[in-house]
């Protein structure tokens, strides 16, 4: 007996999360960098400061992980941690100019890539795929 997935949303979000993960994977790696890392890099790129639990929060990866991505983006000199001023228990973490100059080179080729993935979708398109997604989201959230 065949079985067939009667749920032909959920199978066709997973397969293009997956399409989507995959080509991105591959253009990190071009840089050295997991997507993981990149991801990281990506929120201190945008938000600056950040705390390791906000980054993994950003980027849905536990704590015990992100310390681990942060160290290794630390020993490549593309992150440091910064003691907080306020509260000697937070530690605050940061580009190096080293991780600028790279994000700076990266993320022009990374909006390329995602506006090339989502260019054959209209204006109307993009905004009914983002409400449905949302939709979905939300009721998950509950």
């Amino acid at each position: 007996m065949d079985l067939i997935c009667t749920n032909t949303p959920f199978l066709l979000l997973m397969q293009t999360s997956k399409a989507i993960q995959d080509r991105i994977r591959d253009e990190m790696t071009k840089n050295n960098l997991s997507v993981t890392e990149f991801s990281a890099l990506e929120v201190l790129y945008y938000k600056e400061k950040q705390t390791i639990q906000q980054i993994g929060n950003s980027i849905l990866i536990s704590s015990g992980s992100m310390t681990y991505v942060i160290d290794k983006l630390e020993k490549r000199g593309l992150i440091k941690r910064n003691d907080c001023r306020d509260d000697r228990r937070v530690i605050h973490v940061t580009l190096t100019s080293d991780g600028k100059n790279l994000m700076n080179e990266i993320m022009p080729k990374h909006q390329q890539l995602v506006d090339y993935i989502f260019d054959s979708l209209n204006k109307d398109e993009t905004a009914t795929l983002t409400k449905l997604l949302e939709k979905v989201k939300n009721k998950i959230e509950r």
